[in-house]
């Protein structure tokens, strides 16, 4: 039995998810270094998730040893000598010493981590053709110079509405510079649905390939602001394909 076009696109996505994260999930693995590290306020509260709206579960009291997971913005997983895993806020972190009495260091979020990001989510808008697209993304970064992106749009125009899945290969030849350029190919598929209503018509379901030109322009803390130029080849079931370009621009948060 055949899928519908909106399955199909369904099943492109998840599937473009789920090659991302086995990709990936070894290295990000690899890249964890624990710190262990001494409480010497009188105590650090625990929360279970990456926020303060999240509820406190424990209290890590002065003299404890605790290990430095990962973080998340300016909370950081850690690890009680007793295994108790919980959040705890960069904050109150930032008095504790290192096993061998030096102070702990916490950087904020600079220019530094921008050259250094592993992960990078976003919303851009811009002109599909003619059409508004809306563009939500995930990228993760290989290498300083290389990364691999899912991507999702939304185009709605006078005509026909487009949803589109894409998933793609980018180089960043110049990853320290502010105004960091990139380029990229990739391929998914796209389901063209005709709004005309006076004539009988059909949705439209092809596969696509693109190459795409544009810079990641670091702002402050962990935001960037993104634009981009995509020159799409549509493989048509008729007798001819379709070349459409894209402009579009937005922000992403990195981590």
């Amino acid at each position: 039995m055949n899928d519908s076009p909106g399955k199909k696109i369904m099943r492109i996505i998840i599937l473009c998810f789920l090659i991302l994260k086995t990709v990936t999930g070894g290295l990000v693995e690899a890249r964890d270094t624990f710190l262990e590290v001494v409480v010497t306020d009188p105590f650090i509260e625990m929360h279970t998730g990456p926020a303060s709206g999240y509820p406190v579960f424990h209290v890590v009291e002065r003299g404890e040893k605790i290990t430095v997971i990962v973080r998340k913005t300016d909370w950081f997983k850690i690890r009680t000598s007793k295994n108790k895993e919980g959040w705890a806020h960069r904050n109150e972190l930032v008095q504790t010493l290192t096993l061998d009495g030096k102070e702990t260091e916490f950087r904020d979020v600079t220019f530094e981590g921008f050259k250094k990001r592993r992960w990078e989510v976003g919303l851009m808008t811009g002109d599909f053709e003619g059409a508004a697209s809306l563009t939500l993304f995930g990228t993760y970064y290989l290498t300083p110079t290389l990364s691999t992106e899912l991507s999702a749009t939304h185009a709605i125009g006078n005509f026909s509405s487009s949803l589109m899945a894409n998933v793609r290969i980018a180089a960043h030849p110049f990853p320290e510079w502010r105004i960091s350029p990139f380029m990229a190919l990739g391929s998914g598929y796209i389901q063209t649905t005709p709004n005309a209503t006076l004539v009988r018509t059909v949705d439209r379901d092809d596969p696509l390939a693109h190459v795409s030109f544009g810079a990641n322009i670091y702002i402050s803390k962990r935001f960037i602001f993104r634009m981009e130029y995509n020159n799409y080849k549509i493989f048509t079931s008729r007798d001819n394909n379709e070349e459409i370009e894209e402009w579009k621009a937005g922000f992403s948060a990195f981590f």
